[in-house]
This record gives C-alpha cells, structure tokens and sequence, in this order.
C-alpha cells in the first residue's frame, strides 16, 4: 500500500508539532524579555521622572542695602563677606509678606515659614547679588526651591501621617504648602538644575544636580576615544592585514578575545595599581578614570574592527594589488574606507559600555563629593588634577543616601544615563545603514 503525498504520516505530525512547539517557546521567550523590560522602564520612569520636575516658591526678597553693602560703594570685598546665614532672613521676610499679600492665615512662626525655603536658596540669592550688585536697594522676584519635605509632598512621598512623625516638617507646614500652592506662590517646574546644578549634601536633596557628573563622563569619553581608537585600529590592522599566522598571533587573538570577558572590576584593580599606585596620577580625576575605561573597551574595539575588515571581500584587495598597489596602500585605501562603518559602529557600541561602568571607577575612587563646578574645568588642566565623578558613580553615590528623594534623583540619573545610550547606540545604527556597502 502506498502512501500519499497529500497526507501526513506519523513521524511528520510529530516533526511539526516539535517545529510548533520550539516556535511557541521562542514566542514565549521573546514576550517574557520584552514584558521584564516594559516592568524595568515603566518602574524607573515612574520613580524618577519627578527628578526632573520640582517645587519652586516664586517671591519678592528685599535686598536692603544696609545689610549687603554696608559700605554703599558695591565693593567686592564687603559684600562677600555677607554670608548665606545673612541672606536667608531676607528670603524668610519674602515669604512673609507674599504670605500676607495672599491673605493666607497660618499659625505658624516666620521661622516655621522660612523652613518651607530650602537651605540652597540663601546661596542662589547671594550669587546672583554678587553678580549683579546693581540689584541692592529693592526687592527682586526670585523662583527659590522649596525645601525638599515639600517637594516630598507634593510628589507622594509625603504625607500628612509621616509628617507628624518627621521632625524636619509637621502637617501645618504641609497645610501652607497646600495654600502657597493654591495662591499661585508655590509651583511645580521643569527642573534644568538637575542637568546642570552640582551635587548636593545630605540635607539638600532638592539641589542635587548632575551637572558635575555628565561634564567627568564627557571628559572620561574624551581620554577613551583617543587612546583606544587609534590604538584598537591599528592593532586590529596589524593583526588581519599584516600579521604572520603563527603561535604567536594565535596566542594574541586568544588573549584579546579572553580580556573582552573579563569582569570590568579587574580593569579598576588594574588601574589602581598601574596609574595611582605606580605613576602617581591624582586619585579620582577623569584622566585615570578615562584610562582605565580605555583598557577595558580595548578588546571589544579590536574585535569589532577585525570583524569589520574580514567582511570586506578579498577581490577589494586583489584589485588594489593587481594594479600596483601597495600592500598598505590597499588596506589605507580601500579597506580601511570600506571597513570604516563597522569601525565607527563597534567604536560608539564600546564608548556605550564604558559609559555605563561603575566598578572599575569605584576601584580608583572616582566617588569624590564635588559640590562646585573645578575651576580648572574651564581649562584643560581638568583632566589632569581636579576629583571628578560619573554618572555611573553619582547614581551609586546616590542610592547610598538616607533621604527618600534621592532615591529618586538616582532614578532620574538612570534616565538620563540611559537616554545617552540610546543616543549612542542610535547613532551607530544610522552611522552603519548610511555608510553600508554592499557587493
């Protein structure tokens, strides 16, 4: 008896069934992934996206000139010595009256009311003062960060039952806020001092910037690129263009495949001892930190690029050799341009990865608390001296912090680190489908 075509047998159903089923697993695997990465975007959005929104009290602060330029001559040197202790009765008395102006009853003391100010404030009056001495003689409207119990409450941490047990807030403060609030004094704005303001003390939170944090990471992505660009191109060169196949290479390629596995802590230690240890460098400045990112994205730049160049077919060198050319004549000239996409997109892929690291930074102290923009930033001694930090780093800084709210200052860090990657990453996308060759 014969059996037909049309008609599947046993051994086929269960072939099919068995393809169904690893279908249906590789289904299952790719939904679980994506469900587990909508839980982790949707929680660290939704924890730090108040980062960049905060609470601001809007008020006209007297700057009498009796008590910040006593001299009456704009001099420098007297109004600097005015410190912030003597700004923050000024910013308190502005409160006060817009208070008063609003027609708000409250029982609490001016002293309970200055505390709705955050500590920060006194010093962005006295800078701006400095700044501008023409302002000294009658009030100036300024937008000052309420303090960071405040900005609690307003974005749910707060509430009125844990203020009752917090010594640094009481429901009645709590109660005005809700009034400030209502009277159009206090509002909720887009926070571009979390890009650009430094970081803060513990007793500060709603200051905390990450300005200092992204200027280390460009600094340290600036001493990656130009160490391990040129260095991982012209290694991954030699060894596919010029490089004699023997022990020797073989033993290279297996190193430098094994040192791309390698835990990035290794490079921290490795660093540690050559470059603070042994050379002397200044702990925690973005030169060493730049050092050792650009040992650990060695390796996946050599892979990278050797992968790029192997896909360049060999007719392209045949070609440039059977016209005359050089041997490194074709591979500057025509490999090298062929293979650039791929270099460029291996190059921004590990540029992505040390930008995310934190181990190895921690090793070589990099978690340096700077509080004010280095003077020698402007310059590009920066590199060399002054304690720098990470984004990487100032997120674990952060996590490590008691109050409440910066937790969720480490979340919005975690947004912008991962927005920079993003961007990263989309530009070697593009980099790669613009300069693409296809033969």
């Amino acid at each position: 008896m014969t059996k037909s075509l049309y008609s599947a047998d046993a051994r086929t159903k269960r072939r099919n069934a068995a393809e169904r089923r690893f279908k249906a697993y590789g289904a299952a695997a790719i939904g679980i992934a994506m469900v587990a990465l909508v839980i982790l975007l949707t929680s660290v959005v939704t924890q730090g996206i108040g980062a960049f929104r905060q609470t601001y009290i809007t008020v006209d602060v007297p700057l009498p000139e009796a008590k910040l330029d006593k001299s009456g001559t704009r001099d420098m040197a007297v109004m600097s010595k005015v410190t912030t202790i003597g700004y923050a009765p000024l910013l308190r008395d502005g409160l006060v009256n817009a208070i008063a102006e609003a027609g708000i009853q409250t029982d609490l003391s001016e002293k309970e009311i200055g505390d709705l100010i955050s500590k920060e404030a006194a010093a962005t009056v006295r800078n701006r003062v400095l700044a501008h001495p023409d302002l000294i003689g009658q009030p100036e409207r300024f937008s000052l960060l309420a303090d960071g119990r405040i900005d609690g409450y307003f974005k749910g941490r707060v509430t009125m039952a844990s203020a009752a047990l917090d010594q640094n807030t009481s429901p009645e403060k709590l109660d005005l806020a809700d009034k400030l609030r209502d009277a159009g004094i206090m509002q909720i704005k887009f926070n571009w001092a979390f890009l650009t303001a430094p970081d803060a003390s513990d007793q500060r939170p709603e200051a905390a910037g990450l300005g200092v944090a992204i200027l280390g990471s460009l600094y340290m992505m600036i001493v990656v690129l130009v160490l391990a660009l040129p260095i991982g191109v012209a290694a991954s060169i030699y060894l596919e263009e010029f490089a004699p196949k023997n022990r020797w290479t073989d033993v290279i390629e297996v190193n430098i495949a094994n040192l791309a596995a390698v835990p990035s802590i290794v490079y921290g230690i490795l660093g540690l001892a050559i470059f603070i240890n042994f050379m002397q460098f200044n702990q925690s400045s973005p030169l060493v930190g730049g050092m050792v990112l650009a040992l650990m994205t060695l390796p996946t730049i050599i892979i990278s690029t050797r992968a790029a160049l192997k896909a360049v077919p060999p007719s392209i060198r045949d070609a440039a050799l059977g016209v005359g050319a050089s041997k490194m004549q074709s591979v500057f000239h025509h490999v090298l341009p062929l293979a650039a996409p791929g270099i460029l997109t291996g190059t921004i892929i590990g540029l992505a990865q040390a930008l995310g690291e934190t181990a190895p930074l921690l090793l070589i102290g990099m978690v340096a608390f700077v509080r004010d923009y280095p003077e020698a930033y402007s310059s590009a001694t920066g590199l060399f001296g002054d304690p720098s930090t990470a984004l990487p780093v100032q997120i674990y800084n952060w996590t490590q912090r008691a109050d409440p709210a910066f937790v969720e200052r480490a979340q919005g860090a975690i947004i912008t680190l991962l927005v920079f990657l993003l961007i990263m990453n989309t530009v070697a996308i593009v980099l790669r489908r613009r300069f693409e060759r296809r033969w």
